[in-house]
């Protein structure tokens, strides 16, 4: 994953960036992080349902916090 980070984003998976990949079904969502120290993958599984997931134009979606 942190490969195809590099490779089809551009992006560099050590900066400290949060990366969420869907699975094709949408039960399953996956976060790639580097803290600074080494890198962590998690992963959820929903047992029904799917997590909402909104189009990206150019491949990738920006979030901030919300107040």
């Amino acid at each position: 994953m942190a490969l195809q980070v590099q490779q089809s984003l551009n992006k560099d998976v050590h900066a400290g960036d949060l990366y969420v990949f869907r699975g094709r079904s949408g039960s399953l969502c996956k976060i790639l992080w580097h803290d600074g120290l080494g890198m962590s993958l998690y992963s959820k599984r929903l047992e029904r349902g799917r997590f909402v997931w909104p189009s990206a134009k150019d491949g990738t979606i920006a979030i901030s916090a919300s107040a």
